[in-house]
């Protein structure tokens, strides 16, 4: 019994934390961004603020999505070492539609 105990506790924190909408430092994938940008327009603080508007979409959102979607999104939002909302609400956004596919429409994963 007593061994249990520790198991649960670390089984509530793998869920607060898929549950917490993740804090990313948009401050490299910002200047990166300006810096590749093909758009003069393309600034660090108009980065800075579609980031922020997705982000507030994102914690609106949050507890529509499921928590291996958020999970595979956060992780593939972080990938290649700067992070964006922008991506993170992309892929949600995509893995929700997803799911309302026609059965014929889906690809079917072979693996499993």
């Amino acid at each position: 019994m007593i061994l249990n105990v520790p198991i649960a506790i670390l089984a509530s924190h793998f869920v607060l934390v898929v549950d917490r909408v993740p804090h990313f430092n948009i401050e490299p994938s910002c200047s990166a961004a300006a810096t590749a940008a093909v758009s003069p327009n393309r600034t660090p603080d108009s980065c800075k603020r579609d980031e922020k508007e997705a982000r507030t979409k994102v914690e609106q959102e949050w507890g529509q999505y499921s928590a291996s979607d958020k999970k595979r999104c956060v992780t593939l939002s972080s990938l290649g070492g700067a992070p964006s909302y922008v991506e993170l609400l992309t892929c949600l956004e995509m893995a929700k539609a997803a799911k309302t596919l026609p059965p014929g429409d889906k690809l079917e994963d072979k693996t499993r």
